[in-house]
């Protein structure tokens, strides 16, 4: 069993409010007479008024800037599927609508983490999710569905060999929105009042123009080859001339009302209204003072525009000012506009904007007119395509073989069969993924973005070379409390680890509270489990007096013996007035309670400490509930008045329950519609004064709102409020820390935000075991340690047999995360919760997420940094041409760099690769040979990049055979660095592979 991590959450809470986001307003627009024009509902953020609040942990007093569900982590199909060898089905559902599903064995971010990766194309959406590796077992197609809550179909899926499928499947994926936005911008002088007088300014101020500048670049129309928004760029019809810009690889084309074809006939400007008003967003710059008539999103007649961005300008102090409206059935986006929002900086104000208006259309695409659209064109799309693939379903166009039927061999003119199938499948695959990085439509968000961008989520390396398994830890003031297999001991940084008890006391939670001088802990054994009790003050003595730990038999009058058998405990602290601890044994919940000392006015440990060293005799039991089955997990909420209406929120079976403390009456909060529930989570969210639960198990996570108790009951109804969203990968815990969540599964962590559910990162973070999250969030995460061997060399990964497949055949295999030659290790690193909250920023001394540059061998050192960006290609026919027949030669093995090598053969360029890899003290985790004659599940890897091939080409190349896409679309470089792993999109895991 497992106890939620959200158990705890009083020191990063605070008091939740959407309010940050602004307030829900009807906003009526007049004409100069004070006749009432038009009325609407906008969602209006002018940033907090209450500027001299103090800063809660719980709320933003520094905004933090990011794209929410950025392309580069959302379009799986085009990065990881297309031009790659992939397996793609078809079939039907139980209610006979069919649907599609893309699954492939890649390595995450070339970490030595292979998994599946799989997208499920249905009428109601899209869904894609992770699935872990195993080389002893392969996945079949119903498993996969199955994980999707995808059970029952009404004939068994088929595998889809055509190559032209990839095209179909990626026009499905352009379904969820363009890379590439346009913008409108209006200008208004002080005074206008209505759309007329607004698009009627047939020139702009000079402040305009500083804005305009700082947007983007004026660009001429005519001839122009980039993304246009709908502009003409052969005729001048919309205009001479635009504002365009790039950023984090989106193009972004600006209607500019000054700018758009100007008619002194027309008072209307039609021709103007046309671009402006058919855009989702609209920037509308004002002059004038604040005090001055204020712009009212009713005042501008479109039933298509949704979010309007006010700008001022104040000349005096050279800042802007910033007022975002939303319709109001856009779901909520970030980032939350700061208190005050006045921008001093010029570029923070035009990163943020951009960053707002690009989420704000992202969310706009989900209010139910544009969803409805985007639903039943996809519904449309996936009939039609269904369609085109049925009279295939004879001609061996299609096939029933199973998802775990493509490893035994085949004959050798079948597999020559299959090996030019394939060749041809990457062919089309590359072919069409060059082709929509010509046309500007590639999700490569961050090849524009600086590779060492400093995140709030980094962490600091807290103890290297971590030598035990942690089961679960808790600070202690700077050092950390942490269960070990060797028993608990208290580490402080990379100092010697102090045994404080040994391993007869096997602890499976703990809680160090040192405002109450007490420690927590639930050691399991069996039926033997209980918890314990401790003054801190008096563990602190025994260690400043004792060698080793204290053991089981020591610890005999810090028992609280009702407890014997319990297998999961929950503890608050969020008020000062109570402590309150619910124990889980079996189907019974045991409710006690400990009450404060008397507050003092100074404070220390001598005066929180009683006369005896043991505290049991302080703890009460109020009373048991009796429920229908065993907690898999259990958090407290506490209520808002704290009088009677606390609320114990429990999971088990296929539902979570909220059950009243006072009366042990249990109401049902959700039930879970799945074959199997994993548990993860309920985190209590508390929003604007009211109990919220985020619930979280398989890959879901659910927002309910709890309503106020009436006469010690309570209703859980739908509201306005709720949302859900689904994890890429099922996590085994979520940490909370305002504004966001963190999930973490064995081998990533995904971060999101707590008010919408929406992706803004995910790293990869091999072996990530979270240990610690009630303060400061503390993990253990893999690392290797080359071992230097007598010959002075290490071997690198290579292919070989994997034991499902026959001896004599070359197959692309994974390493396993402990490659030959190597010794494990793990390190223990710690995310500084003031970070995540925004309390303040402090750069880690040592962290493994993030990129490092280092400085390469001298003779090659020179323009590492300096890799010019291009914001369009221009491949020839020659240059694409020969990408593929390169790509082809090396999938038929007739490549010098992945083909079959004759046994003794001498490998090219062995000399610089040893060379680079002594210099960077081993060789480069995850580099695999990969062959045609490969399938899922033992070979569809992503294909290594050029870097991987050859890494001297992250940083010089002469070669003829240097990839032309990837130098034109200013990919990252591939830098090395100290770290056993990298966490940021930055190098690997975004470099556009084209070979």
């Amino acid at each position: 069993m497992k106890s939620s991590v959200s158990e705890d959450l009083g020191c990063r809470r605070g008091d939740f409010s959407r309010k940050h986001y602004g307030s829900v307003e009807l906003l009526i627009s007049s004409d100069a007479d004070g006749a009432i024009q038009r009325a609407g509902r906008f969602r209006v953020e002018n940033g907090s008024s209450d500027e001299n609040a103090t800063a809660l942990p719980g709320t933003w007093r520094r905004t933090d800037v990011h794209l929410e569900n950025p392309e580069y982590h959302t379009r799986w199909y085009f990065k990881y599927f297309l031009g790659q060898v992939h397996q793609n089905y078809i079939g039907n559902d139980a209610e006979k609508s069919p649907f599609f599903l893309s699954v492939t064995l890649s390595d995450q971010n070339n970490q030595r983490v292979p998994q599946y990766r799989a997208i499920l194309w249905r009428k109601t959406g899209t869904q894609k999710i992770c699935l872990p590796y195993s080389p002893t077992k392969t996945l079949s197609v119903k498993s996969i569905l199955s994980a999707m809550n995808l059970d029952k179909f009404e004939k068994g899926p088929r595998e889809i060999f055509l190559p032209e499928i990839q095209k179909d499947l990626l026009v499905l994926e352009e379904q969820e929105g363009s890379v590439n936005f346009k913008f409108g911008v209006l200008f208004a002088k002080d005074g206008q009042l209505t759309d007329d007088e607004m698009f009627s300014n047939e020139i702009g101020s000079e402040a305009f123009q500083k804005f305009l500048n700082l947007l983007g670049d004026t660009i001429t129309l005519k001839g122009w080859t980039g993304y246009r928004g709908g502009l003409d760029t052969k005729n001048d019809t919309t205009g001479i001339h635009s504002v365009y810009t790039v950023y984090q690889g989106h193009e972004i084309m600006f209607h500019v009302s000054t700018m758009l074809p100007y008619s002194k006939e027309n008072k209307q400007q039609v021709e103007r209204k046309r671009h402006i008003g058919n855009d989702i967003v609209t920037i509308v710059f004002q002059e004038g003072e604040e005090s001055s008539a204020a712009f009212k999103p009713s005042m501008i007649r479109s039933h298509f525009t949704h979010i309007f961005a006010l700008v001022r300008y104040d000349q005096q102090n050279d800042n802007y000012r910033l007022k975002i409206f939303s319709e109001e059935s856009v779901p909520l986006f970030g980032p939350p506009l700061p208190s005050p929002p006045v921008f001093t900086d010029h570029q923070e104000f035009r990163n943020f904007l951009l960053v707002k208006l690009i989420n704000g259309e992202k969310a706009t695409l989900e209010t139910p007119t544009f969803a409805q659209k985007r639903r039943r064109t996809l519904d449309m799309l996936i009939r039609s395509l269904h369609q085109d693939l049925m009279p295939d379903l004879h001609k061996n166009m299609l096939n029933r073989r199973s998802f775990s039927d493509v490893l035994p061999e085949s004959p050798k003119s079948a597999r020559k069969k299959e090996e030019a199938r394939q060749a041809e499948f990457v062919r089309i695959g590359q072919a069409l993924k060059l082709k929509s990085i010509v046309r500007g439509d590639a999700p490569s968000s961050l090849a524009t973005s600086g590779i060492c961008k400093k995140e709030p989520w980094e962490p600091q390396c807290f103890c290297s070379n971590f030598p035990h398994e942690a089961v679960c830890a808790d600070p202690w003031g700077q050092a950390l409390l942490v269960s070990t297999d060797a028993g608990v001991l208290l580490v402080d940084d990379d100092l010697p680890s102090v045994p404080v008890f040994d391993r007869t006391l096997p602890v499976k939670q703990m809680h160090v509270l040192e405002t109450l001088d007490l420690l927590v802990l639930r050691a399991d054994k069996g039926k033997d489990a209980r918890l314990f009790v401790f003054r801190l003050s008096a563990v602190q003595k025994g260690l400043e007096g004792r060698q080793t730990g204290r053991g089981r038999s020591d610890c005999r009058e810090n028992k609280l013996e009702k407890t014997k058998g319990c297998h999961l405990y929950a503890i608050n602290t969020h008020h000062s007035r109570e402590l309150r601890i619910v124990v889980a044994i079996r189907n019974k919940l045991l409710l006690i309670t400990r009450k404060h000392n008397k507050p003092s006015a100074v404070t220390g440990v001598s005066l929180l400490s009683p006369l005896s060293e043991s505290p049991v005799e302080e703890f009460q039991y109020i009373r048991e509930i009796c429920l229908s089955d065993s907690p898999a997990v259990m958090t407290l909420v506490d209520g808002p008045t704290e009088e009677s209406d606390n609320l114990i929120c429990v999971a088990y079976r296929h539902q979570f329950d909220v059950v009243n403390e006072s009366t042990g009456e249990a109401f049902r909060l959700h039930h879970v519609e799945a074959s199997r529930v994993n548990f993860v989570a309920a985190i209590d969210v508390y929003e604007d004064g009211e109990a919220g639960l985020l619930l979280c198990y398989n890959y879901s996570c659910i927002y309910k709102k709890v309503c106020p108790f009436n006469g010690g009951s309570f209703l859980v109804q739908p509201s306005a409020s709720d949302f859900q969203f689904c994890w890429n990968q099922a996590p085994y815990a979520i940490v909370c820390a305002f504004p966001y969540l963190l999930a973490f599964t064995p081998d990533s962590m995904e971060i999101r935000l707590v008010v919408n559910g929406n992706l803004v990162h995910t790293a990869v973070v091999p072996q990530l075991q979270l240990v610690a999250s009630r303060s400061d969030i503390y993990f253990t995460a893999a690392a290797t340690v080359p071992e230097v061997s007598s010959g002075g060399s290490s071997k690198g990964a290579s292919a070989h047999s994997s034991p499902q497949t026959p001896p004599g055949r070359d197959t692309a295999v994974f390493p396993s995360s402990l490659g030959e030659g190597e010794i494990q290790s793990k390190n223990l690193y710690r995310i500084p919760l003031r970070n995540l909250v925004g309390r303040s920023i402090e750069r880690p001394l040592k962290s493994p997420l993030v990129s490092k540059v280092i400085t390469p061998p001298t003779s090659i050192s020179l323009g590492i940094a300096a890799i010019p960006v291009t914001h369009s290609l221009s491949l020839s026919r020659m240059e694409i041409k020969e990408i593929a027949s390169r790509t082809r030669r090396e999938l038929l093995g007739l490549s010098d760099e992945s083909g079959p090598r004759a046994e003794g053969a001498p490998r090219a360029k062995s000399k610089p690769r040893k060379r680079l890899e002594e210099n960077q003290g081993g060789p480069k985790p995850g580099t695999v040979r990969s062959t045609s004659s490969e399938r899922i599940p033992s070979g569809s890897l992503e294909s290594p990049s050029t870097s991987e091939v050859n890494p001297e080409a992250c940083y010089h190349s002469t070669s003829s055979d240097q990839d032309p896409v990837a130098e034109r679309e200013g990919s990252p470089v591939l830098v090395w660095g100290s770290s056993p792993f990298q966490l940021t999109a930055s190098s690997d895991e975004d470099i556009i592979d084209l070979k």
